[in-house]
């Protein structure tokens, strides 16, 4: 599933082609993906300009001139097209490794702009799904409403970690994994931040805070991690895994330069450790680690 660095590609891949456009007319192809489209969804989008771009965790929100916001989570390969009418090709904000949801067949919601541009959204499993609501149901909104701090934001800090820390009885890996606490992190970028934190991801995260609920050394070291991580996976185009890809059809090169994921029986990449990388399983998901290195 896409996460942060790959979602905001996408936003970023998106944001020059649509903002300040107006949608002439939105093709509804079925009734539903993970949930069902927004009642009169064609209607309530068309004639409405598209004002901005935005993200928050692993949602796209679109902003319309109705005052209205489109909500938008890509699954786990929910893709965006652009077809231009100057250009003869068809751009995807990121290409896929696998062709999974290729066929139009998958092209389940397509919007024409006044401009002739076309923008496609394709999902081969409709894990995705679109959401029409006002500013304030969104702030009360269970998606949104008890999410944690944006990790690249200012917020996101040792005093922070180690608050949400103390006395906590989860391990690492599921703490920043709490979109309540971190919002955007998955799977991938913990896995690779708490490589580079030195931190096992099976170490209590109430490690994080002293008994006075004051940060620790290690707080002060996966704060600046988890940053690094993600601000590289960002400058990379984020990673191609599975079924993802970003909006304008080139590939997320950050797979090339991870140091525990999916690396299972591979020398630890940090320089001096010769530890290998380990892999768990856990609720069905896999934590790639080097018990070397990390404590």
């Amino acid at each position: 599933m896409p996460e942060l660095p790959e979602v905001e590609t996408v936003r970023r891949g998106l944001e020059p082609v649509l903002v300040g456009q107006r949608i002439v007319r939105l093709e509804q192809r079925r009734p539903n993906l993970r949930f069902p489209l927004p009642d009169n969804f064609s209607g309530r989008l068309e004639g409405q300009t598209i004002e901005s771009i935005s993200r928050r965790a692993k949602y796209l929100l679109m902003r319309l001139s109705s005052g209205e916001t489109l909500v938008v989570h890509l699954g786990m390969t929910g893709r965006f097209t652009v077809s231009q009418p100057d250009k003869k090709t068809r751009a995807k904000p990121g290409k896929f490794v696998h062709a999974a949801g290729e066929h139009d067949r998958h092209d389940h919601v397509v919007v024409h702009l006044k401009n002739g541009t076309v923008i496609t959204y394709n999902d081969a499993r409709r894990f995705g799904f679109m959401l029409l609501m006002s500013e304030e149901e969104r702030e009360v909104h269970p998606l949104f409403a008890g999410l944690g701090v944006e990790p690249l934001g200012n917020e996101f800090n040792a005093d922070y970690l180690a608050r949400r820390a103390a006395n906590k009885g989860v391990d690492l890996k599921a703490f920043l994994m709490d979109q309540r606490i971190v919002a955007g992190l998955g799977n991938i970028y913990v896995c690779e931040a708490l490589h580079r934190a030195g931190l096992s991801p099976s170490r209590g995260a109430k490690s994080l805070a002293d008994r006075k609920g004051r940060p620790t050394e290690r707080a002060e070291h996966l704060v600046p991690a988890v940053k690094s991580v993600l601000v590289e996976a960002l400058a990379a185009g984020g990673s191609t895994l599975r079924d993802y890809r970003h909006a304008d059809g080139e590939l997320g090169y950050f797979q090339h330069s991870f140091s525990v994921y999916g690396r299972t029986a591979e020398p630890c990449k940090k320089p001096g450790c010769q530890g290998i990388v380990r892999r768990s399983v856990s609720g069905g998901r896999s934590t790639f680690f080097c018990s070397a290195c990390q404590k």
